[in-house]
């Protein structure tokens, strides 16, 4: 995906294609994915980019050890 609007578009999508199957395991998956990635866009309405794992986990949990940034 090129942008975070295609992949929420992309998820609604496939969890209405899971819903259809019976595939809960993968309603639950896609459903919290969808929501990550819903908040990630509004604390970042400006950035359009479409985010990978750690920076969704990132935005969910900033005081985790492997989202510090330090300066030198």
């Amino acid at each position: 995906m090129n942008t975070i609007d295609e992949h929420i578009l992309k998820d609604q999508t496939e969890i209405q294609s899971a819903k259809a199957e019976g595939n809960s395991a993968k309603v639950r998956h896609l459903t919290e994915e969808l929501h990550s990635l819903e908040e990630y866009k509004e604390h970042h309405p400006e950035d359009k980019h479409d985010p990978n794992a750690l920076e969704l986990f990132c935005e969910a949990n900033p005081d985790e050890p492997e989202c510090l940034v330090y300066d030198d």
